[in-house]
């Protein structure tokens, strides 16, 4: 819907992985082989309805031949301000890059650029620091800091990865600060992951400066949306998407949606082998199983990182809203069959998470799933939580508030 100023709401997920390109080439090894160029940009444009697109494994040379040959063939071009066009979505061209130093844990950060050939030639600077650039994820032999330096010379965009997620990211496993391992000045937003949102963020100062995206860190077709944003810009351009993050001439982040913190795998501390919760915070066994390893929950890291700040309330004045939104594939009754269906009605995803109403939803597939879509919606669905590496899920036969 276009409003004032020529301006538009656009959906937004930029978090998507490749499994392999058109010829087998693996490249996320743990993503689905059906995650080609080719098919996410056909999920997103023709099943998703989503308009802008971040593919963070373009800096595989396989992939860039991959999209080399889908320009040469005229099923997608390359747009003037940056982004591969394919119908009505544009393709972001983006890496996901681990870094790790000294004596720290390592951290993922996502960079993207605006052309395909900054993309390669960028390319050509990681793989003299990179024992395979060909396979997503990669160890970025180099600091932080240098990382950020190149990316900004050539225009891009620098966005550290699911910030708080235990293992690889920047509070999950690396640092305390963003100054301790990055320069503050060359960040351009921070990705909260699956576990986090927006209230829970706003208890860590140091992000106080910067714009918070959702998105799906998706793995397999069925993923992509299943957090995503909603933008307020001209055109799904790099260009526009800058100005977006940086909220000048009316451009901005309109709205986050994303899961019910509860939903994603690492929200609270668990048992590693069983996802049971520790009895105290200071449990070193499991009382159910009797294992050892726990892995730190999202919200336990941030209320230790306000705790060192001293900051003792969340500060969320001024950003945009972050509406909790149960994805399709999570609503008890719809089934592939019914998701079809809805699809076949409402061309979309978000037509029928943004615009179908609850009476044409009933028409589609009866009273009782639409009304299980209507509250997931509205985030209503009463949730048991995720955690120690295991999703949350829906709790049938209930609802939240």
């Amino acid at each position: 819907m276009t409003g004032a100023g020529g301006l538009s709401r656009i959906f937004a997920d930029l978090h998507i992985h490749i499994g392999c390109t058109d010829a087998g080439e693996p490249v996320k090894i743990s993503a689905s082989r059906e995650m080609t160029f080719r098919r996410i940009a056909r999920e997103a444009a023709e099943r998703k309805g989503i308009g802008l697109i971040g593919v963070i494994d373009a800096h595989s040379p396989g992939v860039q031949d991959d999209i080399m040959r889908l320009l040469d063939r005229g099923e997608m071009e390359e747009v003037p301000d940056g982004g591969i066009r394919y119908r009505q979505t544009t393709i972001l061209l983006g890496a996901e890059i681990e870094v790790k130093e000294p004596a720290r844990g390592p951290a993922h950060y996502l960079v993207f650029l605006p052309r395909l050939s900054d993309m390669s030639d960028f390319t050509r600077w990681m793989e003299r620091r990179m024992r395979n650039v060909r396979l997503s994820s990669q160890r970025l032999y180099a600091a932080g800091r240098e990382l950020q330096r190149e990316v900004r010379e050539r225009g891009g965009l620098f966005i550290p990865a699911h910030i708080f997620t235990p293992h690889k990211s920047l509070f999950g496993s690396s640092a305390d600060r963003v100054e301790e391992v990055l320069d503050p000045e060359l960040i351009d937003a921070v990705e909260l992951g699956l576990s986090a949102d927006t209230e829970m963020a706003g208890w860590v100062a140091d992000l106080d400066r910067y714009p918070f995206l959702t998105n799906s860190d998706a793995h397999s077709p069925a993923k992509i949306g299943r957090e995503y944003n909603a933008l307020r810009m001209a055109a799904p351009t790099f260009a526009e998407f800058r100005l977006a993050l940086l909220g000048r001439d009316g451009r901005g982040i309109e709205a986050n949606y994303g899961l019910q913190p509860r939903l994603g795998k690492y929200h609270r501390t668990a048992c590693l082998r069983c996802g049971a919760a520790p009895e105290t915070p200071d449990s070193r066994r499991c009382a159910i199983c009797g294992g050892t390893r726990f892995v730190r929950g999202v919200s336990e890291r941030i209320r230790q990182l306000a705790s060192l700040a001293g900051r003792t309330d969340s500060r969320t004045d001024g950003r945009p809203p972050y509406i909790h939104q149960v994805p399709l594939e999570f609503v008890p009754g719809v089934g592939p069959a019914a998701l079809n269906r809805l699809l076949e009605r409402f061309g979309s995803e978000m037509e029928v998470l943004h615009r179908a109403t609850p009476s044409e939803l009933a028409e589609t597939i009866g009273p009782k799933t639409a009304g299980m879509i209507v509250k997931a919606r509205a985030g209503l669905l009463a949730l048991k939580a995720g955690g120690g590496g295991h999703y949350g899920g829906v709790i049938t036969g209930t609802s939240g508030t």
